[in-house]
Order: structure tokens, then C-alpha cells, then sequence
């Protein structure tokens, strides 16, 4: 593995440790426009029960890690109570805990102990769907058609000879159909209902008074309880055509059928007003999957949300032009709205990036996801730690993904007996889903489940880890200086520390081909190469941090360095 260099002065005070970490204010008003956020996959983050399925006493009992990491906040993918038909997005109950997660006092506990420790909790919130266990779709599936309790959903008749046919053709974003027929009380077939996901996932209606109020209830239920804001699933999504139309071959802007239509604005602007009547800053946080930068940036006018996820970045191949591109086109599109770009490499549905980066096709598309693809892990960890740093000096706030830090290779080699991604069994075996990035994480020890679970423990975990991931625990990493994990605790604590970094402008300098080079504010300068040979760094007076050790005063290939500039 590469040699991270250190600056003296980071060396002197201990990279990561509380001496070099600021407690925010709980009601600093922009602390989400710089900040380190982490995202916490809780089935796999720490198991403190022993039942092989991560929660939220491992999560309390790991809380100085994440202090020590240097982040600001937490975000946990959904904790409630679900039969986890697709990893907890298929929501039963918004006012409660998963009980394989811990109870709503645990949660409270956890908020609590967190903000003591100077980090914020955001959780997920999933609006275009609920489970097919919720209360609401019972009810829906045992009333009549027309019903009010129907009308809640997307019930509709079928077209053809006894409504046997889909009454459209929408494909799913999991593939295969996005309707399923229900059998009448008499076992007749009856009508059919509209999920965008998996058949356990039907749709909401959005122009439903109950589907509004009952997720206006759920904002301030939880920031009630501390939160500091919530991450919006598929937030694109919510409102559809009433007519259910086909989707046409040239869409215009705001009127496709299913996805980005105008009206769902109106509901963020509830939603903000909501956010806006807590004290401090409460964000909403969107996951908008939009290739139109500027249908994008609409969600983050001032009275919508505060960020959402620029996936474009974590998309693109390593090329120094396609990243220069995605980032001078995101902070071109969040400019006019005078919102922070959000960077993100990975999270819970994306290959990781160290086997990402090592393959021939460094992008990143659901659609071409298959099983045994070449990878190179040397090169893709090298790429990992210069994309780390790269995107740690952009402006705006920092999303990391559990176990990137560790720099965790996808888990590609999971027996399809114990794959549980519906992406996988809908894709008839060919997609191998999102497990592999979800598989717990190594905490200490030599063999799995090094120390996922509390010693003495005798259930595996929900997934399987690879027998080869004991250079890769926090136990080893910790005492290592050249290792992934310390490389991430030296960068945050600098990115903490610098007043030039997180939020703010970027300066591109002018530099060989293949190589990004900007400043920030005065004093900092981020050069990545890209290219295929080491080049000259520009003038400087001390080396921050560089993800490989220099050669001969020169940066090589596929790395990161960050310089001082001024006395």
C-alpha cells in the first residue's frame, strides 16, 4: 500500500483525535454546507447483540470511532420496523425502531449521545412507497374499488380481455413490471396496483390529503427527537400523471409521467416549512437522480431542500476531463440557487470504489453491473485514495460510506444462496445487485467476523465477509500510518481545520494534461494526476497530505496532493 504523507503539524497533533476536533453549535446555522457526513448501513455497521444483524448499540458503542474519524454528522439508511423486502425501504412503520435495530429509546439515546460527541443524525425518509405490510395497504387490499383506502395507492383496472393486461407499460427501477394484479375476496383476479420497485413496494398517491399529512407527521415526529435532518428517498418520484399515461419517446422538461414532475415541488416546500419552524438548521437532504442539471437544481431553490446527491461526480470514469466536467457543471447548476454541492464516491447501492477504480470501465451505471468482471485492486485502491482527497477539497459537503474509509473492495464472491438484493433475483441472476458493497464491516481480529459481532458470539452475520479482509479492520489500519483509514483521519482533520475548505469557491490553475489543479481560498492547492506519469507539483511551502509517496519531489500517477501554498 502507498505511504500517505503527513504535515508535521497534523503529525505533532494527532490526525483525528479529539484535540483536533470542534464540536459544532447545535444551532450553528450552516453546518450542513461544509459538512463530513457519514453514512452508517446499520444491518452492517456493528452487531451489539450477537444476532449476526448490525444495530443500534453498535452503533453507540462505536460513536468515538466515528468522533475520531472527524465527521460531522451520521446518516442511517431506513431503522425502522420492515420486512426488508429491499434492505428496509420497504417502510411498516415511520414511529418506530426496527427490533432487530434496538427500540425508539435506544434511537433517542443515540441522538442524544451523538450531538454530546459534535455529530448530527440524519435519517432516511422514503415517500413514493411503503411496505405491502403497512397498515394502510391491508386495509387498501380488503376494501372495494374507488374506496377511500384504495385511494391512497395507484389501484387501477386492467386493460384487454378481463383486465388480464398491465394498465401501462412503466418498467420497474429494479426491471420487469411495475404492476401486480390482486385477487378479490370471492379469489377472482382483481384490480392491479402500481410499484415502481418490487411488488412489496406499492406507490403512493401523492394526491392523497392522507399520504401528506401522515409524512408531515413523520418530519416532525422525528425532529421532535432530535434529528437534525433526513435524507429523501427516490425524491423525484412522488408525484405521478393521474391519467397513468404511457411514457412518450421525446418527454419535455417537468411532464414525464412517473418521474420530475412539476408538482412534486410543492411538497418540498411543505416539507421546508416544516424543516424551517425547528430551531437550528433541520436539512432536507434529496436523492434526485436527474441527468438535467437544471431540473436538478430546482429541488434546491431556498424554500425546497438545503442539498441533494450529486451522483454525476460518482458516475463518472477516472478522466481528468469527464471529473473537471462534472464538477465545473455542478457548480455551475448549483450557483443560481446558491445551494453547496454535495460529493459522494459511493454509498449502499453502488460498486466501491477500490474495485470500481480498478477495472477498465471506471464509471458507474446499474445497467452494467455483471458478475466477474476484471479487477485490478492495487490500482483501484491507489485511485480510491487520490479520489478520496480529490473530492475532500471540493466545495461543499463530503458524503463517506461506511467502510470506504477502510478502503473495503466490493464482497463479490457471496453464494447466491445467501444473496438477498432484489436487483439480483429480478434481474433472473445477471445484475449481482448491491450486496457486495453492504456486507458487514471488519472491526478487529484475524477471521470473520472480525469483531463485527460481541465476542462470544455464535450467529454469522446477515452477510458474509471474505476470508481475506483482516488487513483491512480498524484494529490493523488504526496503527498503520499508510493505510486507508489513517489517510481519511489526516484529510478530515485538515478539511476541519483549514479555513479555505468545505464551503466556498474553487480557483482551476493551469496544469500539464491529465492533471487537475485548483486552489481554494488562500493558502490551499489540490493537484490530482491522472495522467500516465509523475509530474511537477506547483510551488508550495509544505506538503499537506499526498495519497502516495512523492518520487523525486514529483506526484505520481493516479494521486492526490495538497500543498500550502502560503507562510
Amino acid at each position: 500500500m502507498d505511504t500517505a504523507v503527513l504535515s508535521t503539524e497534523h503529525a505533532q497533533s494527532g490526525a483525528g483525535s479529539k484535540s483536533v476536533l470542534i464540536s459544532p453549535s447545535a444551532v450553528d446555522p450552516l453546518w450542513w454546507r461544509s459538512a463530513v457526513i457519514y453514512q452508517i448501513y446499520i444491518r452492517s455497521f456493528a452487531d451489539g447483540n450477537g444476532d449476526g444483524t448490525g444495530d443500534l448499540a453498535g452503533v453507540r458503542a462505536h460513536l468515538p470511532y466515528l468522533r475520531d474519524l472527524g465527521v460531522d454528522a451520521i446518516w442511517f439508511t431506513p431503522w425502522y420496523p420492515s420486512p426488508l423486502a429491499d434492505g428496509g425501504y420497504d417502510v411498516e412503520d415511520y414511529f418506530s425502531i426496527h427490533p432487530s435495530f434496538g427500540d425508539l429509546a435506544e434511537a433517542e439515546a443515540l441522538i442524544r449521545e451523538a450531538l454530546a460527541l459534535g455529530i448530527r443524525t440524519i435519517i432516511d425518509v422514503v415517500p413514493n412507497h411503503i411496505s405491502d405490510q403497512h397498515p394502510w395497504f391491508k386495509a387498501a387490499l380488503a376494501s372495494p374499488p374507488g374506496s377511500p383506502e384504495r385511494e391512497r395507492f395507484w389501484f387501477r383496472p386492467g386493460q384487454g380481455d378481463n383486465g388480464s393486461e398491465m394498465p401501462n407499460h412503466w418498467v420497474s427501477n429494479f426491471q420487469g413490471d411495475t404492476w401486480t394484479r390482486t385477487t378479490n375476496p370471492d379469489g377472482t383476479p382483481g384490480e392491479w396496483y402500481l410499484h415502481l420497485f418490487t411488488p412489496e413496494q406499492p406507490d403512493l398517491n401523492w394526491n392523497n390529503a392522507d399520504v401528506r399529512k401522515m409524512h408531515e407527521d413523520v418530519l416532525r415526529f422525528w425532529f421532535d427527537r432530535g434529528v437534525a435532518g433526513v435524507r429523501i428517498d427516490s425524491a423525484a418520484l412522488l408525484i405521478k400523471d393521474p391519467e397513468l399515461s404511457e411514457i412518450p419517446d421525446d418527454v419535455k422538461p417537468g411532464e414525464h409521467p412517473n418521474t420530475d414532475r412539476d408538482e412534486v415541488h410543492d411538497v418540498y416546500r411543505s416539507w421546508r416549512a416544516i424543516a424551517d419552524s425547528y430551531e437550528g438548521t433541520r436539512v432536507l437532504v434529496g436523492e434526485v437522480w436527474l441527468p438535467d442539471t437544471e431540473r436538478f437544481a430546482k429541488y434546491l431553490r431556498p424554500d425546497e431542500m438545503h442539498t441533494a446527491f450529486n451522483f454525476d461526480f460518482m458516475a463518472r470514469p477516472w478522466d481528468a476531463s469527464e471529473l473537471r466536467d462534472s464538477i465545473d457543471s455542478m457548480l455551475a447548476a448549483h450557483a443560481p440557487v446558491g445551494a453547496p454541492s454535495t460529493w459522494v464516491l459511493s454509498n449502499h447501492d453502488v460498486t466501491r470504489p477500490v474495485t470500481r477504480y480498478g477495472r477498465s470501465d471506471t464509471s458507474f451505471a446499474f445497467a452494467t453491473k455483471r458478475f466477474n468482471t476484471p479487477t485490478d485492486r492495487a490500482l483501484g485502491t491507489r485511485r480510491a485514495r487520490a479520489a478520496a482527497l480529490l473530492s475532500a477539497a471540493l466545495p461543499g459537503s463530503l458524503y463517506v460510506y461506511q467502510g470506504d474509509e477502510l478502503g473495503l473492495p466490493e464482497a463479490e464472491d457471496i453464494p447466491p444462496e445467501l444473496r438477498q438484493d432484489p436487483m439480483y433475483f429480478r434481474s433472473d441472476g445477471i445484475d449481482p445487485g448491491r450486496d457486495g458493497c453492504r456486507v458487514p464491516l471488519p472491526w478487529s481480529g484475524t477471521l470473520p467476523p472480525f469483531g463485527f459481532e460481541p465476542e462470544g458470539a455464535t450467529t454469522v452475520p446477515w452477510l458474509p465477509q471474505p476470508e481475506d479482509w483482516a488487513a483491512f479492520t480498524v484494529e490493523a489500519e488504526a496503527g498503520d500510518s499508510s493505510s486507508m483509514l489513517s489517510l481519511y483521519r489526516t484529510a478530515l482533520s485538515i478539511r476541519r481545520s483549514h479555513p479555505s475548505l468545505g464551503d466556498g469557491t474553487l480557483t482551476w490553475i493551469d496544469s500539464d494534461p491529465g492533471v487537475l489543479a485548483f486552489s481554494r481560498g488562500l493558502g490551499f492547492v489540490s493537484v490530482t494526476n491522472l495522467s500516465d506519469k509523475a509530474v511537477d507539483l506547483p510551488s508550495h511551502v509544505r506538503l499537506l497530505l499526498a495519497s502516495s509517496t512523492l518520487e523525486n519531489g514529483l506526484l505520481p500517477s493516479d494521486s492526490t496532493a495538497w500543498l500550502r501554498t502560503q507562510h
